[in-house]
């Protein structure tokens, strides 16, 4: 099982890695020979000449031959305002037409299109970055490495007796020291972790993701699409003609409109309800030469909105000290009211100005609470963009973010040198490239900080593929998506918490029942070791390890992994785990030895030296259990005991003692006089509560 869950994980890793389709359009539009005809976009060639309009999606590189369109490049450049292109400008593959009609032709195609270059330089396959496997690989590897010398000492030890007992009992000293069933409880309490997100609309295509969610300290965010819907909403109306009917002026323009750009958008989003319907003469489309647009009106003169400066041209500056103050937060737009019909698509003379709209980014609903949770996790938070950094640093702001003040434009950062000390100085950066989005987290990793990375973009996709864990939105790019460890499918900023809730009881589950399958694998070596020293036959028996493994480790090990765990993470994996499993490991080593003592000294017979070695191996393992289940109430509050855990303990403490009498003729026990043996019981449980509590004071100060 283990093995074709690893080997179906990594064969889905490598296809996903290949699958790096951006181009969601099917056909295309070209001209050749003189003629149109539509044609698979995998049969483009250079020097087509393809047709786009609003609406569509470049597929090639091209450069424009005629006409002009306003393209959206977020999802390459990572900045959220429309693009205005003319005739020799270059098209990007991957960018979408926003408005206008433009003839264009290839320029690259295959790989040396500009997404197919940023997409290769993220197909390579990253080491594995899982403390856990990564901290359970190393046990495996030394005991790969011990177990042999020990189990050849181990069998020439035993020589004097018969072979058959020789094999048996070296067999159940190797079989002690391995963690059996370890790497199995990993891999099915991460596998029900992706079931879990799977219900919360969270894909996982990297299973230990899981875990370095939930070790985070560092969270990198894409503005666009992460924070923010990736469209603009009005957000306040600063009136200047308080007579106008502000609400039904734009609902008529809006439903006029025959452009899609964001800011129209955004108007026709807030204001749809016309009250009194206009009788339409002329709608004059938004140019990107007067940036404004407009409708002419019967009987109503002219209404126009767009960039204040183009609109009120000499008129501006009797406004500009009053919206100078809006200016970092918002991207402001006039409303303004003429009796004069525009000129071609120039605005009209003499306009009125009715109000200002104050437009800004829409924040996504979610992103305020999810970044309070964060926040309380002590997860520092960075602003990546590609947009302008005031206007990131406002929407940071807006979705309250600390530090949100502290922006810096990346296009001043100018070597490796900069960016690292810009990372520890700033939470906000703006007009970053997709190489400095790499470098930035390459840098937060270079100061030991576990980095997550979200996005949506391909212009994201390098820093993702960086990143300790990264995680894509649904309505991305697909070469987002194919990169990332975790895809939000509703792209619900809200799933975050989520997710590392899941990590956090993963991660402190396989940590409790680790330690339980740890403290046999050491008091196993230590034992084996021991017994070669002192050259004495080992004590055990394959199959009463059995009991003692499937009583106190297997099933409650199982149990517990399944627990909801949502405690912070602290410490390493591994030195938490030696740390719990090595107390009660080096009680039970006393335990055998004294055991063994007392046998040299004639207090316990030869036949009962194996039976009493059992209950002594079993105790510990339960004590242990006991033990588990006490937690934390608080950070400052007693210790309790959870009733699910304890619940475990009795339930193992009762089978265990059937387990002894039921199958004592099979488990190769014997009955065993209790009056006999008090005294013995009673100094190994002196011992044992000895030991055992100052282990716990000193190693993990309980």
């Amino acid at each position: 099982v283990n093995t074709a869950i690893s080997t179906i994980q990594e064969l889905h890793s490598r296809s996903i890695i290949n699958k790096f389709t951006l181009i969601a359009q099917s056909k295309a539009r070209v001209i050749r020979n003189g003629k149109q005809q539509k044609i698979s976009i995998h049969e483009v060639v250079l020097d087509d000449l393809i047709k786009y309009n609003s609406g569509d999606q470049i597929i090639s590189d091209c450069i424009i031959k005629e006409g002009e369109v306003t393209v959206n490049e977020s999802l390459l450049t990572g900045e959220s305002d429309a693009v205005v292109k003319k005739a020799g400008d270059m098209l990007l593959s991957g960018s979408f037409i926003v408005s206008g009609y433009a003839i264009a032709k290839v320029e690259h195609i295959g790989n040396d299109n500009y997404t197919a270059r940023i997409s290769n330089k993220a197909k390579y396959i990253k080491e594995l970055n899982s403390e856990i496997m990564l901290s359970l690989n190393k046990i495996v590897k030394i005991l790969s490495i011990v177990i042999i010398p020990v189990g050849l000492l181990m069998f020439f030890n035993q020589y004097d007796l018969p072979v058959a007992d020789n094999v048996v009992k070296t067999v159940a000293s190797i079989i002690g020291m391995i963690p059996e069933g370890l790497i199995l409880l990993t891999s099915t309490v991460l596998a029900v972790s992706v079931i879990r997100l799977s219900k919360s609309s969270v894909l996982v295509q990297d299973i230990y993701c899981i875990e370095t969610l939930a070790r985070v300290d560092t969270l990198c965010l894409d503005k666009t699409g992460t924070i923010t819907e990736g469209c603009l909403e009005v957000k306040e109306i600063i009136m200047e003609d308080t007579s106008a009917n502000v609400e039904n002026i734009l609902a008529n323009i809006a439903k006029s409109s025959t452009d899609i750009n964001a800011t129209i958008t955004a108007i026709r989003d807030k204001y749809n309800a016309v009250k009194e319907e206009f009788n339409l003469l002329k709608f004059i489309p938004f140019s990107s030469s007067t940036k404004c647009s407009g409708a002419e009106y019967k009987d109503k003169g002219s209404y126009v909105i767009g960039a204040p400066e183009f609109v009120l041209k000499e008129k501006y500056k009797e406004y500009e000290e009053k919206l100078v103050k809006y200016m970092d937060d918002y991207r402001i737009v006039v409303l303004a009211h003429s009796k004069y019909n525009f000129e071609g698509n120039n605005p009209p003379k003499e306009p009125t100005v009715i109000a200002f709209l104050l437009i800004t980014d829409k924040i996504r609903k979610e992103a305020p609470d999810t970044l309070k949770f964060f926040k309380k996790q002590q997860v520092d938070i960075k602003i990546i963009s590609g947009d302008n950094p005031k206007t990131v640093s406002s929407v940071a702001k807006q979705a309250g973010v600390d530090n949100a003040d502290k922006y810096i434009d990346a296009t001043t950062l100018k070597n490796d040198d900069d960016i690292q000390e810009a990372v520890s100085e700033y939470s906000v950066f703006g007009r970053v490239t997709p190489d400095q989005k790499k470098s930035i987290v390459k840098a937060l990793k270079g100061q030991g900080r576990t980095v997550a990375m979200t996005g949506d973009g391909v212009n994201d996709v390098l820093a993702l593929k960086e990143s300790d864990c990264s995680i894509a939105m649904a309505n991305g790019s697909d070469a987002c998506k194919s990169t990332s460890m975790l895809v939000l499918m509703d792209s619900n900023f809200s799933s975050m918490p989520k997710i590392v809730d899941e990590g956090r009881r993963t991660i402190n589950n396989i940590q409790r029942s680790a330690s339980l399958f740890l403290t046999k694998t050491i008091y196993s070596s230590l034992l084996a070791v021991i017994f070669i020293i002192i050259q004495e036959a080992y004590p055990f028996m394959p199959i009463q390890l059995s009991l003692i493994s499937s009583v106190t480790i297997g099933a409650p090990s199982f149990l517990l992994a399944l627990e909801p765990n949502k405690d912070r993470i602290k410490g390493k994996f591994l030195k938490n785990v030696i740390s719990m499993a090595l107390p009660s490991a080096l009680t039970a080593v006393a335990n055998i030895v004294i055991i063994t003592i007392l046998k040299w000294n004639n207090y316990i017979t030869p036949e009962a030296y194996s039976t009493v070695c059992v209950v002594s191996m079993g105790m510990v393992g339960i004590i242990l259990l006991f033990l588990l289940a006490k937690r934390r109430k608080s950070e400052k509050g007693k210790f309790i005991f959870s009733p699910y855990r304890l619940s475990i303990a009795v339930l193992a403490l009762i089978v265990f003692i059937a387990g002894i009498y039921i199958f004592e003729g099979i488990l190769s026990l014997v009955t065993v006089d209790l009056w006999y043996i008090i005294p013995c019981v009673a100094l190994v449980s002196f011992v044992n509560f000895v030991i055992f509590w100052l282990l716990l004071k000193k190693v993990i100060k309980v």
